[in-house]
């Protein structure tokens, strides 16, 4: 069986992964008033945190058009593709996942299997290359999906942003309430709940070294109870100074797991804001 994989801008691969596994990257719009972007097509992600900072407004984000997704499908098929494995953002942020679902159930010439990652960024970006190689390697429909449901179940993370407007605005963080009212100075830590896969606020505290140090604290919890190797990675929106820096410094405390460096692009980085940090790990997929 022949499958393609499919996947949107937010999953944030490197180019060099894209073509070697013939990845398909289907680009999600960010948009300034009347204005759309594609993401890293029409606009950078350099150039959006630059027009982020001058804008009177909040941006928002558009899911590509359903029409499009299918005529894609179909264009695969063609080509000679039986399968498509279509990995996207988490329902929980984005209804894309759910409408894509509904959409390509009426295709017939080739089997589409939507793929909800529950998370976005780079550690979407790692089931998909995960995903990819096996295709590749000509491995069945069945164990791929079986082995992205692995990986999915290890993913844990935690953000530290400056700004909740635009996810409050969004209704992107669902327990708002928590935090707003106390926002002076306050450094919120922002997660994907285990359960719901919205993201929450799990801690607030006064300070980016606090915020950084209960961040650590979850790390170091979630590296002493796995069994398995992990794989760390430092996220930045537009604050790559303070990101290698503490990657730099997780480094050091744990020389023996993978480290990656990754940012927040235009989408994700249009409902973080700037200077938004996080790390994350998951199940180092390149060594178990």
């Amino acid at each position: 069986m022949k499958i393609a994989i499919v996947t949107d801008s937010t999953s944030y691969l490197p180019q060099e992964i894209v073509e070697r596994y013939n990845i398909t990257v289907v680009p999600i719009e960010v948009v300034f008033d009347t204005k759309s972007y594609r993401e890293d097509i029409d606009i950078t992600t350099s150039e959006f945190y630059d027009l982020l900072q001058k804008s009177p407004e909040l941006p928002s984000t558009a899911q590509p058009p359903i029409g499009e997704m299918l005529t894609l499908y179909e264009k695969l098929a063609k080509e000679g593709y039986d399968a498509v494995i279509s990995i996207h953002l988490a329902s929980s942020i984005s209804g894309f996942v759910n409408n894509l679902k509904s959409a390509a159930d009426s295709l017939d010439d080739i089997n589409v299997v939507v793929y909800d990652s529950w998370i976005t960024v780079r550690l979407m970006g790692y089931l998909v290359q995960e995903a990819a190689e096996m295709a590749q390697d000509g491995k069945a429909l069945n164990e791929i999906i079986k082995r992205l449901n692995i990986l999915r179940n290890t993913i844990d993370e935690s953000f530290v942003v400056n700004d909740l407007k635009n996810l409050v605005k969004g209704g992107r963080l669902s327990n708002a309430s928590a935090v707003i009212g106390t926002m002076l100075n306050i450094k919120p830590l922002l997660e994907f709940d285990s359960v719901s896969h919205h993201i929450v606020a799990y801690d607030k505290v006064r300070s980016l070294k606090k915020a950084k140090a209960k961040a650590e604290d979850k790390l170091k919890r979630g590296v002493k109870e796995s069994e398995y190797p992990l794989r760390l990675l430092v996220i930045d929106a537009d604050n790559k100074e303070a990101g290698d820096e503490w990657a730099d410094h997780l480094r050091q405390k744990y020389p023996d797991l993978t480290l990656d460096r990754s940012y927040f692009g235009p989408v994700i980085g249009a409902h973080l804001g700037r200077n938004a940090l996080a790390i994350a790990w998951m199940r180092d997929f390149e060594k178990s």
